[in-house]
């Protein structure tokens, strides 16, 4: 198609709007490829890796049919490229659909089974598979954005390992503008994903150079007041102390404050290795290291951030410290007269602080002097977030941009909120967007004039996304503030030279096609990883190399040398048309006759329900992965998990068992309690090491409840070594009782309401956490709420199992003023 000044060349295609997209021909390249192959697609931020999703997805769907699912990490991000999709696409905008946590597991399942594009976050997709709640058998394309995020337990992963044996016509797309630091990476990547090809396209490339502009970093540094200084001194001291009892421990090799995080990632696998044998100096090195954590976040606050940051720190830490259940740690850090000291003098520090006056000078260069628009400002921290947001408005129009999460003392936006501050900033209806990470990764924020880095980033893979926000239609400034002789230059030198690393591994990404090829094939063996090639939907040929990733050969793979597939975007209802719809026929006759699998068969599974908190654990994810257990996903009101009719399993961590002795929100006896009043067996799981060497609680008194909770509620108690173990039994007990006797799996624990002479107990076991057993006993002696209350030290002794202490106790909380 020939273009003048007055007209740009479009893509076409019977799913998508006419004169919509640009014709890019890098865009058309790589969608060209990886309609063919589950491909990794590399392209610098902001020149259109969702616009080649797309292509792929309207190619499939036009000539497989099926659903589209797209993952992103963000909730912004799905909607982002939600509304992207139902203006692009030919396809109704009630089929276009969005899940995330703000939409109900029973309204996902059924918008599921009516959508033809599905944008959701990935924990949502997980939870729903590992709940049974949808299938991916009929998905045809699922893109992966931002896929630099598969690697540990990532959802991502899960995902993908379900995808492959599961889909009838499985195709992948990953998407990212840096998929890792280094090659071993960017493999791990790919395997995760089951991708097999990988398309990279970086700046340098003559059919990418046109559409982008030279992004001049600039770094200013900046010089710390002699008051500030003094508080990271002091605080440093603290941290320098602590690692010296450390070190007598022979845990730390230096009491240097500016230890690497790898240290002391070492240090607290050393000290976790000292608690699993039992031995007592693990607890407390373990106790000082979670302090040197605390200060050491302290520090970072006050020399990357700003003194406002420290106060709302050390604010949190002393509320902390004075919550029911406070940990050694936060006491101790800040009864200490020296952080003490640092918390005084950050109060009593009144000037701005030097990155704060900075800041204003440069959007007020950029925005004044310069005749400039828009600028984002971003930081590690929502506290400085929401502090510099309200010191800029003094000057400009500002907003923040923050997460859905809220904390104390902070509050989080909702994804409306969100939505409506990015939608506000794309008009031009405010001049400056103060951003957490949240706005990092692939949000369609529009082009600024300067992107302004309050700290440097201290990986490239940040880096590069931030500095994708500005340089797309013109050049663009970024602008890092770095302290002197902070961690600010520590990071600024790791972000250097991790930026470096990766932009030359792209490079040599690019030259190393055939060989990354290779390592993939051998690594994955034509996708051996998801249970082997005759369940994924991939055709193979004798040698094991994949012949046809789309299903015909016709169409998919005419074109795969050179430009593969460019066509397929530029044809209308020609007779190229029908022979793709021919080929989209005969692909659709063939999946009819093949044998997929279908998991959690009618008569032959054991069921589990699973609390959808439990999440959480890998638990209920692990047992979905068995081919005999069909997982359910609910919000139980009763227990953990339901394992049959009479069988309902709470599952604690020791840590989380001690705690809900000593205080919390319910104590175990209540859940307990209620475990037993609707299941003729409950459980309760304690799972993990250490369980009478935690916090201050004397072995005899953990003894006595595991006692109370056999005898007096009649619940059986089993210990397990981790979540592995844990899941284990749980199979283990579900098959016996529905296999072996032959029971089904009901939910009748509902709550219900106490009746009186239970809420009655339950008032009189939370005086000074006695518990249910003393509360019957003084129930029983008293007769009523009200005479436990006005009885007497000497007259609460009379009751069975009241002691001098516990009578002191109980007089204590009732008599003593209320302070607030």
């Amino acid at each position: 198609m020939a273009t003048t000044d007055e007209e740009i060349a479009s893509i076409e295609h019977p799913l998508l709007e006419p004169d919509f997209l640009e014709r890019r021909l890098y865009q058309l390249k790589l969608a060209g490829t990886a309609a063919n192959h589950h491909t990794l697609v590399c392209l610098p931020t902001g020149l259109g890796k969702t616009t080649v999703s797309l292509l792929v997805t309207a190619r499939r769907l036009d000539e497989v049919g099926g659903k589209s699912l797209m993952l992103a990490p963000t909730k912004p991000l799905v909607q982002q490229h939600a509304d992207f999709y139902r203006e692009a696409l030919q396809i109704p905008d009630e089929e276009i659909v969005v899940f995330t946590g703000d939409v109900s597991p029973e309204d996902r399942t059924a918008m599921w089974e009516d959508a033809t594009v599905v944008m959701a976050t990935p924990q949502v997709i997980e939870n729903d598979l590992v709940g049974s709640r949808i299938s991916l058998s009929d998905v045809t394309h699922i893109t992966f954005d931002e896929c630099h995020r598969a690697t540990g337990d990532y959802a991502y992963n899960y995902i993908a390992e379900r995808y492959h044996p599961d889909a009838k016509r499985p195709l992948v797309t990953g998407m990212s503008a840096s998929p890792g630091g280094d090659e071993e990476a960017i493999l791990e990547v790919c395997e995760n994903l089951g991708i097999d090809e990988v398309e990279v396209m970086t700046e340098e490339d003559a059919d990418v150079e046109e559409f982008t502009h030279d992004t001049e970093v600039e770094w200013e540094r900046i010089d710390l007041p002699d008051e500030v200084i003094e508080i990271r001194d002091a605080l440093n001291e603290v941290i320098k102390e602590r690692l010296e009892k450390l070190k007598e421990l022979g845990i730390a090799s230096s009491t240097q404050p500016d230890q690497s995080q790898k240290d002391l990632n070492r240090m607290r696998a050393e000290l976790q290795e000292l608690i699993n044998n039992d031995q007592s100096e693990g607890f407390e090195g373990m106790s000082i290291h979670a302090e040197v954590m605390k200060l050491r976040q302290a520090v970072t606050l006050v020399e990357t951030q700003s003194v406002e940051a420290l106060r709302r720190y050390f604010e949190r830490q002393r509320n902390q410290a004075r919550s029911s259940g406070a940990s050694k740690a936060s006491q101790r850090m800040v009864s200490d007269p020296r952080v003490r000291e640092a918390m005084r003098k950050a109060e009593s520090f009144d000037e701005i602080h030097p990155k704060y006056s900075k800041a204003r000078m440069l959007l007020a260069e950029t925005l004044g002097l310069e005749g400039g628009d828009r600028v984002i400002v971003f930081t590690e921290s929502r506290d400085t977030a929401e502090a510099l947001t309200e010191f800029l408005s003094e000057s400009f129009d500002a907003k923040r941009f923050v997460g859905q999460g809220d904390r104390e003392g902070s509050d989080g936006m909702t994804q409306k909120q969100q939505q409506e501050v990015l939608d506000e900033f794309r008009a031009g209806e405010f001049e400056v967007l103060v951003s957490t990470s949240v706005a990092e990764e692939g949000l369609d924020v529009p082009e600024v004039d300067l992107v302004l880095f309050y700290e440097p980033v201290p990986t490239a893979i940040r880096s590069i996304q931030r500095k994708g926000r500005t340089g797309r239609q013109s050049e663009g400034r970024v602008v890092v503030l770095m302290a002197e002789d902070t961690r600010d230059e520590a990071y600024f030198w790791i972000s250097r030279r991790r930026e470096k690393e990766m932009e030359s591994e792209l490079r040599e990404l690019k030259g190393m096609a055939d060989e990354l090829a290779d390592e993939l094939d051998d690594s994955q063996q034509s996708l051996a990883d998801f249970e082997g090639s005759d369940r994924s939907g991939v055709k193979v040929d004798e040698n094991g190399s994949e012949a046809d990733a789309v299903g015909g050969s016709s169409s998919g793979s005419e074109g795969v040398a050179g430009q593969p597939g460019l066509r397929e975007f530029e044809t209308d209802n020609s007779d190229s048309s029908t022979e793709t719809d021919d080929d989209a026929v005969e692909a659709k006759e063939t999946d009819e006759a093949v044998e997929t699998h279908e998991p959690h068969a009618e008569g032959d599974t054991v069921a589990v329900v699973a609390d959808q908190r439990e999440m959480d654990a890998n638990i209920a994810r692990e047992l979905s992965r068995r081919e005999a257990y069909e997982i359910t996903l609910e919000t139980l009101d009763v227990g953990d998990y339901v394992l049959s009719d009479r069988v309902v399993v709470e599952r604690k961590s020791v840590a989380d068992f001690v705690d809900s002795l000593v205080g919390g929100d319910r104590s175990v006896f209540e859940q307990v309690g209620a475990m037993a009043r609707h299941y003729s067996r409950p459980i309760v799981i304690v799972e993990g090491e250490g369980l009478y060497e935690q916090r201050d609680v004397h072995p005899n008194a953990v003894r006595g409840a595991l006692s109370s909770l056999a005898v007096d509620f009649g619940a059986s108690v089993l210990r397990t070594d981790g979540e592995d173990d844990t899941t284990e039994l749980l199979a283990v007990i579900a098959g016996r009782e529905q296999e072996t006797a032959d029971r089904e799996v009901s939910v009748h624990g509902e709550k219900g309401a106490k009746t009186l002479s239970e809420q009655q107990e339950y008032v009189v076991s939370s005086i000074a956490e006695i518990g249910p057993v003393t509360a019957r006993s003084l129930l029983e002696e008293f007769g009523t709420v009200e005479a436990v209350m006005i009885a007497t030290e000497d007259e609460l002794q009379e009751a069975d199992g009241v002691g001098t202490v516990t009578a002191e106790r109980i007089r204590e909380v009732i008599g003593s003023d209320y302070t607030g």
